[in-house]
């Protein structure tokens, strides 16, 4: 077997028809894929390898649900159940946003201070860059965040991120409209308290 091109749905036949060897084949093959989604977008709270072992049980337990389709692989399945997965779980998670400048790292509120100002942050404050919009995301909803990860962050094409939650196109580009301007919105009111710090 070692070699040959993974052929999905006969795996997925074999697996229905309770064949264990062709189970594990399945979640070697797929393991990749799924970790790598449920690190994107996996709530802080969960561990992604707990987050994985969900979705593979939503894997199995839906798999009489999946049907083959020409031009449509199977890991295009897979990836919209890991996908509706974290969300279901960055819904559930308490939402305990970053409130103030001050929980955030140096380099962050070097880079919310530059903001602020309107200057250009340098180009060595990349981290900073990177936490501060890891901080900003938190505040917003979880549909808002992962829309905004997958077209912004991942630089999916909207048709892409469509398929993969399920939407239409049309909802995609309204949904990432208004999760920019909350973004927005978000940003000013962490630089808020900085600027009635000093005052």
């Amino acid at each position: 077997m070692n070699g040959e091109p993974f052929d999905a749905a006969a795996c997925v036949d074999r697996v229905r028809g309770g064949d264990e060897d062709a189970a594990q084949r399945l979640v070697e093959h797929c393991h990749p894929l799924v970790m790598r989604l449920v690190r994107a977008h996996r709530p802080r709270t969960i561990a992604a390898e707990d987050l994985a072992q969900e979705v593979y049980l939503k894997v199995f337990t839906r798999l009489n649900l999946y049907e083959v389709r020409e031009g449509v692989p199977f890991e295009h399945w897979l990836s919209r159940l890991a996908v509706r997965t974290c969300l279901d779980a960055l819904r559930s998670e308490a939402r305990q946003p970053l409130g103030r400048p001050a929980d955030l790292g140096a380099e962050a509120r070097a880079w919310l201070e530059s903001l602020e100002t309107g200057r250009v942050p340098p180009p060595d404050e990349a981290l900073g860059a990177r936490e501060m919009a890891a901080a900003l995301l938190e505040r917003l909803p979880p549909a808002d965040r992962l829309v905004l990860t997958l077209l912004d962050l991942e630089d999916r094409p909207p048709k892409e991120v469509a398929a993969l939650l399920g939407w239409n196109a049309t909802l995609v580009r309204v949904r990432a409209f208004r999760a920019r301007r909350r973004l927005r919105s978000a940003a000013r009111e962490m630089a808020l308290p900085a600027s009635q710090g000093r005052a």
